[in-house]
């Protein structure tokens, strides 16, 4: 084996690190002269009574030389824990297959196939060791290439019910079904308010309320996809409405911030043409990042694009953050040169106040979804990933509740409506250089 084809398997195998654990969904895959040295199919959390059941049919190998030996090729699992000595091993020894490694749970190899022109093999594993797997196929031929057919079910089984979901994920469910009763309270509470104070209602608030809308409606369909997939292995088409449901909330919630920071319908009534096209880039991002998130939710690593789906996705996410930020970056800075000549002091605080605040807080929510998320999930035990999933919901309803309670819609709004005594207090904090970014 070598220098190049090591560097690959590295890679391949710090995939590990980045991969969450799978839904285990029931699937059927099917591979054309394929000429990877290694393969990963899916990770997944097993308890004592996990099952690995694992079927391949019409396998061929391709070779120019003498034909491929079959023991060379074969499935395994690999734990985390184990993935150090094996990389170990392939350093050391150029020519070392990892299918002869004592750290790996060997599965089966091609030796074991039926005659052709079958040339299929099944079986079901009992995994004896609870942990965290990944489920991967290696081809240590030189330059051969396979065509097969697989079709994989990992599951654990809870009683004499198999649950299709990965050891740390299997309160997803439950978890996402209650936070979408919180969203449909919160937007009860909100046409409540909006109802209330219709007089000093906005557009900007219909946005707002059909964000959260969806949002409900996007945890409504996590919950059954999950649940369906928990069960049966496969998802009854809810993954569909999911995605649906999550482009149109994440569209949304870009809008709204950007429209929130630019003061549009609350403060002034028109998009300057700079803020237009902030939007004009924003969108269209996102709906790559969402084909992007099908793509990657909807395949896995075992496709040949899999991680460059995931590099597009990572790329987008970060220029969207960072494209929503600046709106509201110019509304503060025009609001300070505003207060030096409009002569209202108090009201130009209250106004840079809150944006600040909304700057401070949309900078959190970033920061914590998109860093402290991924790093929970990536030092929690393998049957605590939920709690990552459960604390980027919690950090989700928290910021809903900080922007909805900033710009609510009510007619002695203290940000705006304050007494004329404040006037000189306010001359003064705008001297400050609190506010400068």
């Amino acid at each position: 084996m070598t220098k190049l084809p090591f560097l690959l398997l590295v890679l391949v195998f710090s995939l590990i690190a980045i991969l969450p654990p799978s839904a285990a969904e029931i699937k059927t895959l099917k591979f054309s002269s394929d000429s990877r040295a290694m393969i990963l199919f899916e990770r997944f959390g097993f308890t004592h009574t996990g099952q690995a059941n694992i079927s391949v049919s019409s396998v061929s190998v391709d070779s120019p030389g003498a034909s491929a030996d079959p023991s060379h090729l074969g499935f395994f699992l690999l734990s985390e824990e184990s993935l150090i000595q094996v990389l170990i091993e392939l350093q050391q020894t150029p020519s070392f297959c990892v299918l002869d490694s004592r750290y790996i749970t060997h599965l089966f190899t091609f030796r074991d196939l039926s005659p052709p022109p079958r040339s299929s093999f099944e079986h079901s594993y009992p995994i004896t060791s609870p942990n965290e797997y990944s489920l991967f196929f290696a081809n240590c031929a030189p330059d051969s290439t396979v065509s097969m057919e697989v079709r994989t079910e990992l599951y654990n089984l809870d009683g004499h019910v198999k649950d299709f979901l990965s050891a740390g994920l299997t309160q997803l469910p439950s978890l996402y079904f209650c936070f979408s009763v919180v969203y449909f309270a919160f937007m009860g509470f909100w046409i409540f308010i909006c109802l209330k104070n219709r007089k000093v209602v906005h557009r900007i608030h219909a946005l707002m309320g059909l964000l959260v809308i969806m949002k409900a409606l996007n945890l409504l369909a996590a919950a059954e996809d999950k649940h369906y997939v928990k069960v049966t292995g496969t998802p009854h088409g809810w993954d569909v409405l999911f995605y649906i449901f999550q482009f149109i909330r994440v569209v949304l919630l870009f809008t709204v911030i950007i429209l929130i920071g630019t003061g549009w319908s609350f403060l002034k009534p028109f998009l300057q043409e700079r803020e237009k096209k902030v939007l004009m880039i924003v969108i269209p991002l996102q709906v790559l990042a969402n084909v992007a998130s099908v793509v990657i939710g909807e395949t896995g690593p075992f496709i040949k694009d899999w991680v460059t789906w995931n590099q597009v996705f990572l790329l987008v996410d970060i220029i969207c953050c960072c494209a929503i930020i600046f709106p509201i970056v110019w509304s503060i800075r025009s609001l300070r040169e505003t207060s030096k000549t409009d002569g209202k002091a108090a009201r130009n605080l209250a106004k840079l106040t809150l944006f600040r605040q909304f700057y401070i807080v949309v900078i959190g929510y970033l920061y914590f979804t998109r860093i402290v998320v991924f790093a929970l999930r990536t030092i929690a035990a393998y049957k605590y990933q939920w709690v990552a999933n459960a604390a980027e919901e919690i950090a989700s309803l928290a910021f809903y509740a900080v922007i909805f309670y900033m710009f609510r819609p009510v007619e002695r709004n203290e940000y705006f409506v304050l007494d004329e005594e404040d006037e000189e207090a306010a001359e003064l904090a705008l001297r400050d250089e609190e506010f400068e970014l």
